[in-house]
């Protein structure tokens, strides 16, 4: 087990790994902390601290290890797994949800979606197959999913987190604008587009 990191730092970890994943690829072998401060608009000081929350990966005078930065931090995000995603609502944000090319890379995998439009039951999206909703729990159990996805409409979201947690799922990210109760065992995280749009405009007026 690692120590509890804050949500700040975890929130700035995947950019430093897409960052670091792009370095991987051209070849580089060392990033200083200057340089990823200057790519996230933070201090090096910042980046620093962040890095030695998961461990000490830096080298006093020359940076850090492009390899080796990028397997620890992928090691403490948990991608060195295989996550098993299941995607409830098959409609326009679903669907694109579900068609996100770079899942794979970081070892997500949409494995079953689920609707109750009986239109699009028993189609297949991406090449995943459409169940219907009022299957979730058989189905769960046969392909063991670890995360469910939440794009229903906002008065549909509780019933569906209630529902996949009756399934046994522990890993809920909720889509949906609406706030949702999930037991202490089980880890949500919301993403609510409104609030990020919100905040942008709020910083558009400013100007």
């Amino acid at each position: 087990m690692f120590k509890p990191i804050s949500n700040a730092t975890i929130e700035r970890l995947p950019l430093y790994l897409r960052f670091l994943r792009v370095l991987d690829v051209k070849g580089r072998d060392v990033v200083s902390s200057v340089e990823l401060a200057d790519m996230f608009e933070i201090t090096p000081e910042q980046v620093r601290r962040d890095l030695s929350d998961v461990g000490q990966f830096g080298i006093k005078g020359v940076g850090y290890e492009v390899k080796i930065l990028r397997r620890g931090i992928e090691k403490i995000l948990g991608l060195q797994y295989r996550w098993s995603l299941a995607v409830i609502g098959a409609g326009e944000f679903g669907r694109a949800i579900i068609e996100f090319k770079d899942f794979p890379e970081y070892n997500f995998n949409v494995n079953a979606i689920f609707d109750v439009d009986e239109k699009l039951i028993g189609t297949k999206i991406n090449g995943v197959k459409v169940y219907d909703f009022a299957k979730l729990n058989a189905v769960v159990e046969r392909k063991i999913i670890d995360i469910g996805v939440i794009t229903v409409p906002a008065d549909r979201a509780q019933l569906v987190a209630d529902a996949l947690i009756d399934a046994g799922i522990k890993g809920i990210l909720n889509f949906a604008p609406k706030k949702i109760a999930v037991p202490p065992d089980v880890h949500l995280v919301n993403a609510d587009i409104l609030i990020k749009m919100t905040t942008l405009t709020y910083r558009l007026s400013q100007d």
